[in-house]
């Protein structure tokens, strides 16, 4: 089984992690409020938490920093 990419929101912090299973209240709970993903690209993730994109109209999902940032790329 792979880790797959997730981001894990704290306060006003995001911070990017990897895990085998989905994060849920019980396993992450202690150590985020909420998380996004999974990310099938690290590139994808590190485009989510750019400051700037907390409330893009454009980047509503996960599929969408995906598309966005492949463009960029």
């Amino acid at each position: 089984m792979k880790k797959r990419i997730y981001i894990g929101i704290n306060r006003s912090d995001r911070e990017i992690f990897r895990s085998l299973l989905q994060p849920t209240e019980q396993s992450h709970g202690s150590q985020y409020h909420a998380c996004i993903g999974p990310f099938r690209t690290l590139r994808a993730a590190l485009f989510m938490i750019r400051p700037g994109q907390r409330n893009n109209p454009h980047v509503q999902c996960v599929n969408d920093a995906e598309r966005i940032a492949a463009r960029i790329a």
